[in-house]
């Protein structure tokens, strides 16, 4: 009897899930991690290096012991991406994680779009740069006299594996974040040059194929884990791309939603040549010249924690919630922005001042209609990224509702009814989601699989790992008025756009000129 490990290390948790080499769910082991908030300044998102680590060792541990009798054949890790995860000479943290949402570094990113700087990022890595962003990071501290004293940098997954094999790696799927040309698979020294990083490029690990074995656990960690064997632990992928695995998203045209701490759209190219929106992200995701095109906006379920918080109704669980919000809308017009993060927003549209809020609520308004109309602008947020990768910036809604195409949804936002449900209704599409949820520890399980030889190749691993999955399929009678709403949606934000950078001031006091905001692209009136 085998089975095999993924670690998913996110933003707030940490998860480890053992799985048979059949698919099936044998163990979950989760815990929170602790994100500190406005610790070096008001804008920064930090959390423990070791505190991480100590978590994911907890959560390996009480997966092994629930499944004792059983073989561990591999373990793959995958984690959050961007931020800043450095070490020192002796390999312990340099310091806290600079955390992808940290916005610290906004006003560098204002400056290198008026700069030209933005534009050798894009034209190398092919993604914009974004205030998460490593090469952003690095800058903001080398300015304010507080970068760590560090020897190398290791991504979030790169740091729990080198604490479990003592290798110091990366892949290309992390290595297009910070200076990888996603064109030819190497790093840009020309890049580097270009923003006076050369030091920061030399900390950086080469990046190895994501389905190669890094190393076998350390014999101290074997005793921590209570292991005999020396067990076979894979490179690994990025969070983003591991989800896309773990949905059986592998090949080239292959599409797929992830709606987690934030709210992803992807597809994969077959090369950084043919991206179908100007403002997405790139991964080499190392399968040939392949790549995966990402919209992803940067706030995606914290829009209803912070909500339910917000309202008052953090005493009713979601399942009470979603019966309760299940019927007719009563929302009487009201709508939500999804842009909850402070670091602005990056997907589908670039603005650092983007913020949140409802629009059209009024004395009869009920906050169970204003929590609906949070839900309805997720989807809606998530739509438009859908749009975009299907049609380019100017995609409509006529666009994607033809044929028989579905969205394939994975993450913590996939297990909501109520989100699948909105999201068929407006799209015209079926939504799939799988049934157990762990998209991210099985496309991390599924990579360790096929690297330590377990199956013949990742799609021979996707394959054996594949899931149950649900649909939902969308209701006709549904779509004219989600269509209805999804316009206004837009159209109230693309109006409210120009007044983002007063309120940005009004909560961030400023003496700095800002760049106007770009024109917004004339959309066409579907028929």
């Amino acid at each position: 009897m085998r089975a095999v490990i993924g670690i998913d290390a996110g933003t707030t948790a940490i998860k480890s899930v053992a799985f048979s080499l059949d698919g099936t769910v044998l163990a979950v082991a989760r815990r929170t991690v602790g994100v500190n908030r406005g610790a070096s300044s008001s804008s920064a998102s930090e959390s423990d290096m070791d505190e991480v680590w100590g978590l994911a060792v907890e959560t390996l541990r009480e997966v092994i012991d629930a499944v004792p009798d059983r073989e561990i054949v591999a373990i793959g890790v995958t984690g959050q991406g961007d931020g800043a995860w450095f070490v020192d000479a002796s390999g312990a943290p340099a310091g806290p994680a600079v955390l992808w949402n940290d916005g610290r570094s906004t006003e560098v990113v204002r400056e290198w779009e008026g700069t030209g700087a933005n534009e050798a990022v894009r034209a190398a890595t092919g993604s914009p740069i974004h205030p998460g962003a490593l090469p952003a990071i690095w800058e903001a501290l080398r300015r304010d006299g507080a970068q760590p004293a560090a020897a190398h940098h290791l991504n979030c997954k790169d740091w729990i594996r080198y604490r479990l094999v003592g290798a110091m790696a990366t892949d290309p799927t992390e290595a297009s974040r910070t200076y990888l040309d996603t064109a030819t698979g190497e790093y840009s020294t020309d890049l580097a040059a270009a923003l006076g990083h050369e030091e920061l490029l030399a900390m950086l690990p080469e990046p190895l194929p994501s389905e190669r074995i890094a190393g076998t656990l350390l014999p101290d960690v074997q005793r921590l884990l209570g292991l005999d064997a020396a067990v076979p632990v894979a490179v690994g992928v990025f969070d983003t791309v591991a989800a896309g695995v773990g949905l059986g998203a592998i090949a080239d045209g292959d599409s797929y939603v992830v709606l987690g701490t934030t709210a992803v759209v992807c597809t994969n190219q077959p090369s950084a040549r043919e991206r179908h929106h100007p403002d997405s992200i790139l991964l080499r995701t190392g399968r040939g010249e392949q790549v995966t095109e990402c919209l992803a906006q940067m706030s995606g379920m914290p829009n209803l924690d912070w909500a339910r918080a917000t309202l008052g109704l953090d005493a009713h669980d979601w399942t009470e919630i979603e019966e309760r919000l299940a019927g007719p809308d009563d929302g009487a017009g009201a709508l939500f922005l999804p842009y909850t993060s402070p670091s602005g927003e990056r997907a589908p549209f670039r603005d650092l001042h983007a913020s949140a809020g409802w629009v059209g609520a009024h004395v009869t308004t009920s906050k169970w209609a204003l929590l609906r109309a949070v839900y309805a602008g997720l989807a809606h947020s998530v739509y438009e990224s859908v749009l975009g990768l299907d049609g380019g910036a100017a995609g409509e809604p006529g666009d994607a509702a033809s044929g028989d195409a579905s969205i394939t949804i994975g993450g913590g936002g996939a297990q909501s009814p109520l989100l699948c449900r909105m999201l068929a209704d407006l799209s015209g599409r079926t939504v799939i989601r799988q049934v157990d949820g762990e998209v991210g520890a099985r496309g991390a399980a599924a990579v360790a699989l096929a690297a330590a030889g377990g199956a013949p190749d990742l799609a021979a691993a996707v394959a054996a790992l594949k899931p149950e999955t649900e649909s939902f399929t969308p209701e006709p009678t549904r779509r004219a008025a989600a269509t209805a709403a999804f316009e206004a949606f837009r159209d109230v934000r693309d109006a409210l756009r120009p007044l983002w950078p007063s309120l940005h001031r009004l909560g961030r006091p400023s003496h700095a000129e800002h760049p106007p905001i770009p024109e917004i692209p004339q959309r066409r009136t579907p028929a």
